[in-house]
């Protein structure tokens, strides 16, 4: 059926679906599909979290709360964060949102003007673009393949010179990187922040993954730069609780006033039950995530010994749990063909990189968020049709 009308928003003329769902929705029903596509723990809510949010509905904790959450799980995340990472947060610096997607949404739509510019690291996780393009910002995409996927301060002084037209409002910083698990040390920050001032630039910092580095403690930029810091964080993968939709921002009080509006009027308040489960995530379960880094620690260095075998090449993740791997160079065809032949004809679906921009183009992303027979199964695959000469469409 045709609609009413079709003068709709017309910014949605220039964005999409992700092609992660895309391709994710697209596979699920070939048979016998192993999928390492979303980055989806496999483990279970921590049991205790579980209990804390019956015992919320056992005690009918079922109605509204403070648009901005509950004063006790805002002290929660805010003493979360300076017990783990050094900062100085109070329950006032805390904004309760429906996950981190909800809350860089916010964000966003706090900071932007029409016009306004938007650094963004390439590639890059997908949600990030499409907020900026329903905010009528501009997005500059910085590719920092050239480098391992590690962000310079030249590559930022470049890319704002090459657009003297456009008035910088902020960048957009991931890390631990969605798709490359790349992150960064404190001194590499510290040359990253010269910069942010210089420019006087929003960093609007998606640390969701904060808790599942590997070989270093997380380094927060907010610890050296709070005022122009809009930190991101959440449950969904410290804890594993990607479906019960938690999130947080941290920034001044100032701003977090401002983007309290926003919030509201998209979505008025965090769900009341999982705001009681998420007090005991943060406070008995604090180091539940560094649990499940321990496993995925190994399961990192199996997949990535494996495919370095085959001939991926691939920068050593330091975070999160994926692997973003190039493509050998005997296969000619882009990431779209070899992630579609692979899964039809070995039945393994891995995302092509072209979900994370032009940049990734030529790269594979595996979320080896998946237990270790899954794994093995799955290199065995992926094996099989690196030797098949005949794969390739």
């Amino acid at each position: 059926m045709a609609l009413f009308r079709d003068d709709l928003n017309t910014q949605l003329n220039n964005i999409e679906v992700s092609e992660i769902r895309q391709f994710d929705d697209a596979t699920s029903s070939i048979p016998d599909i192993l999928k390492l596509t979303l980055g989806e723990p496999d483990f279970n809510v921590p049991a205790h979290v579980q209990l804390a949010a019956k015992q919320a509905i056992d005690d009918n904790f079922s109605h509204y709360t403070n648009n901005a959450g509950i004063p006790e799980l805002r002290q929660a995340a805010a003493n979360f964060q300076n017990q783990k990472y050094g900062l100085h947060y109070q329950a006032e610096n805390v904004l309760t949102t429906v996950g981190a997607s909800e809350a860089i949404a916010a964000a966003l739509g706090s900071i932007l003007n029409p016009g306004d510019g938007v650094l963004i690291p390439a590639p890059i996780y997908s949600a990030y673009s499409p907020l900026i393009t329903l905010n009528h910002g501009i997005e500059v995409r910085i590719n920092t393949r050239s480098n391992h996927f590690v962000l310079t301060p030249n590559m930022i002084e470049s890319a704002i010179k090459a657009h003297p037209e456009l008035q910088f409002k902020a960048i957009v910083l991931n890390y631990p990187s969605n798709p490359t698990g790349v992150t960064y040390r404190r001194e590499e920050l510290a040359d990253l922040v010269a910069v942010f001032k210089k420019y006087n630039l929003w960093v609007i910092s998606d640390e969701i993954y904060s808790e599942l580095t590997y070989g270093a403690t997380h380094f927060s930029i907010a610890a050296l730069i709070p005022e122009q810091t809009i930190l991101i964080s959440g449950l969904s993968k410290s804890h594993a609780m990607t479906g019960w939709r938690l999130g947080f921002i941290f920034a001044e009080r100032s701003l977090i006033n401002q983007i309290k509006k926003v919030h509201q009027y998209l979505v008025t308040a965090a769900t009341s039950i999982v705001q009681k489960a998420a007090v005991e995530a943060l406070t008995n379960g604090a180091d539940d995530g560094l649990k499940m880094a321990k496993q995925y620690v190994e399961r990192r260095d199996f997949v990535y010994q494996e495919m370095t075998k085959m001939g991926f090449e691939i920068a050593r993740p330091d975070g999160a749990f994926y692997i973003f791997a190039k493509i050998p160079a005997q296969f000619n065809q882009n990431s779209m063909a070899f992630c579609r032949d692979l899964a039809q004809k070995n039945h393994l679906a891995l995302i092509p990189g072209h979900a994370f921009g032009d940049e990734g183009e030529g790269y594979v992303r595996l979320s080896y968020a998946a237990n270790m027979d899954k794994l093995h199964e799955a290199m065995k695959r992926l094996q099989s049709y690196i030797d098949n000469p005949d794969n390739q469409n």
